[in-house]
C-alpha cells in the first residue's frame, strides 16, 4: 500500500525527467539542459531506490546492500560525465520505472483483501443496516469480486451467504496473490537496488585475497615456530654434543683434559684415558637429536606438500582413511584430475575433518565421499556422530571455511544436535 502511491508519483516524475532530457539532448543548443535534467533524473532514482530498500527491510525483512554513493572527482565537466554515466542510477530508474505496474499490481492486491473483507459483511448490511433492494427492482445487492468483469447480485438474503463464501474464498487467494506481487518487488530490489553483480564479486575477490594473505602469513609463521622450536633446538643440541665428543677426544689424543675445566666430569677424560661410556652417551644423545630433527622436518614437508598426493588425491585418501582409527568408507568418482593446489586443499580439508571426527563427534562411523559435478569438485565428509559442530564457533572448521574460500570455494556445514553431521566442500577443479 505504501508502495503504490510512492511508486506511481516517483514513475511519473522520473519518466517525465528522462523523457524531457532526451528531448532536448537532439537539439545542440539544449543539449546541456537535456543532461542536467538526465542527471537530476537518476539522483531522484537513487533517493527513491534507497527509500524502497528501506521500506522493504522494514516490511519484507529483505535487507539488501546499498550500492556505494557516487562521489566524482577532477573538474565540472568529469564530475558531470560521472554522475551522468553512473551504473547505479541507470539500474534505480530502471527499478523506479518497473515499479510503475509492479505498483499497480501491488494496489490489484490490496484489493483481493478488502472485496474479501467486505463481502463478510454482506449479511450483516442487508439484515442490519437495510441495503437490501428496494421491491421490484432487477439489480440486487452487488457482490464484489477482484475480477475486473463480469458481476454477481444477491437478489434475498439467503443469496447474501454467497457473498460470505466468495468473500472466503478470495481472502484465501489474496496471500498468493500478494506474496507473487512482493516476490517481484524482491527480486526487482535484489537485481537493481543492490550493489550488483560486477562489486559482488570485486567485494567476494577483495575477502578472498585478504583470507590468501592472512593464510599464507599464518602459514610462514607456523613454519618459523615448528623450526624454531623444534628441528633448530634439536640441531643445536646435537651440534653441542659433536663439539663436546671433540673436545674429548682432542683432550685423549693430547693425553691431557682439555682445558682443565671440562663440564666438570672429573673422569671424562685423564691421563690420555678415554671414557667409552660417556662418548656413547653423547653419541646416542646427538643420533637421537639428529633422528628428531629428521621427523620433524620429514612432518614439516608433508604438512606443505604430502607426497601421496604425487598419485593423485584418491590414492592420497585411500591412505589417509586406511591409518582412521576408526572405519571410513571412501567413494571417489574424479574423472578429471584437479591442479595440485585443489588437491592440496581437499586432502588437509578431508584430513581436518576426519581428524575432527575422531577427536570430537563420538562417531563409530564416518564416510568420504569425492566427485566432480558441473565442473567443480565435491568433498563430503559425514559422520554418524552426536553433531553439534558449528564452523562460526572459533572450532577448526573457521580455518577451514578461509582456506577453501582463498581459491573460490564453499563449505557447508550440517550438524544437527544429535547427528549426523555432513560437511560439504565445493572447489574449483583448477585454482
Amino acid at each position: 500500500m505504501i508502495g503504490f502511491p510512492l511508486g506511481l508519483a516517483g514513475g511519473v516524475l522520473l519518466a517525465v525527467a528522462l523523457a524531457l532530457g532526451a528531448g532536448f539532448t537532439v537539439s545542440v543548443v539544449f543539449a546541456v539542459l537535456g543532461a542536467l535534467l538526465f542527471i537530476t533524473g537518476l539522483q531522484l532514482a537513487r533517493a527513491l531506490g534507497g527509500v524502497h530498500r528501506r521500506l522493504a527491510a522494514v516490511f519484507l525483512g529483505d535487507r539488501t546492500t546499498a550500492p556505494p554513493p557516487l562521489r566524482p572527482e577532477g573538474r565540472l565537466v568529469s564530475r558531470l560525465d560521472a554522475r551522468l554515466w553512473d551504473g547505479t542510477g541507470w539500474r534505480s530508474a530502471a527499478y523506479v520505472l518497473a515499479k510503475l505496474p509492479v505498483g499497480c499490481l501491488g494496489a490489484y492486491a490490496v484489493l483481493w483483501w478488502l472485496t474479501g473483507l467486505i463481502n463478510l459483511t454482506a449479511p450483516l448490511r442487508w439484515a442490519a443496516f437495510g441495503q437490501q433492494p428496494e421491491p421490484g427492482s432487477p439489480e440486487g445487492m452487488p457482490v464484489l469480486t477482484p475480477i475486473p468483469f463480469g458481476g454477481l447480485d444477491a437478489d434475498t438474503f439467503a443469496g447474501t451467504f454467497l457473498a460470505v463464501a466468495i468473500g472466503v474464498a478470495t481472502l484465501l487467494c489474496a496471500p498468493w496473490v500478494t506474496r507473487l506481487v512482493t516476490d517481484a518487488d524482491r527480486w526487482l530490489i535484489g537485481t537493481l537496488l543492490g550493489p550488483g553483480e560486477l562489486a559482488d564479486r570485486v567485494r567476494d575477490l577483495e575477502e578472498t585475497r585478504a583470507l590468501a594473505v592472512d593464510d599464507s602469513v599464518a602459514l610462514l609463521r607456523r613454519i618459523e615456530r615448528d623450526l624454531h622450536d623444534g628441528a633448530q633446538v634439536r640441531l643445536v643440541a646435537v651440534a653441542m654434543s659433536l663439539d663436546m665428543i671433540r673436545q674429548r677426544l682432542n683432550a685423549s689424543e693430547s693425553g691431557g683434559t682439555g682445558d682443565g675445566t671440562g663440564d666438570g666430569d672429573s673422569d671424562g677424560a685423564s691421563g690420555g684415558v678415554l671414557d667409552v661410556a660417556r662418548l656413547r652417551q653423547l653419541v646416542d644423545g646427538a643420533h637421537h637429536n639428529a633422528t628428531e630433527a629428521l621427523t620433524e622436518l620429514r612432518d614439516l614437508a608433508r604438512g606443505l606438500h604430502p607426497p601421496v598426493l604425487d598419485d593423485g588425491l584418491p590414492d592420497a585418501l585411500a591412505t589417509l582413511t586406511a591409518r582412521s582409527s576408526i572405519p571410513v568408507d571412501l567413494v571417489t568418482d574424479i574423472p578429471e584430475r584437479p591442479t595440485p593446489a585443489i588437491e592440496t586443499i581437499a586432502y588437509f580439508c578431508a584430513a581436518e575433518l576426519l581428524a575432527n571426527v575422531i577427536k570430537h563427534s563420538g562417531a563409530r562411523r564416518a564416510s568420504i565421499t569425492v566427485a566432480q559435478l558441473d565442473g567443480r569438485l565435491l568433498l563430503q565428509v559425514g559422520d554418524d556422530g552426536h553433531g553439534g559442530a558449528d564452523a562460526g564457533a572459533g572450532s577448526g572448521l573457521t580455518g577451514l571455511v578461509q582456506r577453501v574460500r582463498t581459491v573460490d570455494g564453499r563449505m557447508d556445514v550440517r550438524s544437527p544436535e544429535g547427528g549426523p553431521t555432513a560437511v560439504t566442500v565445493e572447489l574449483p577443479l583448477h585454482a
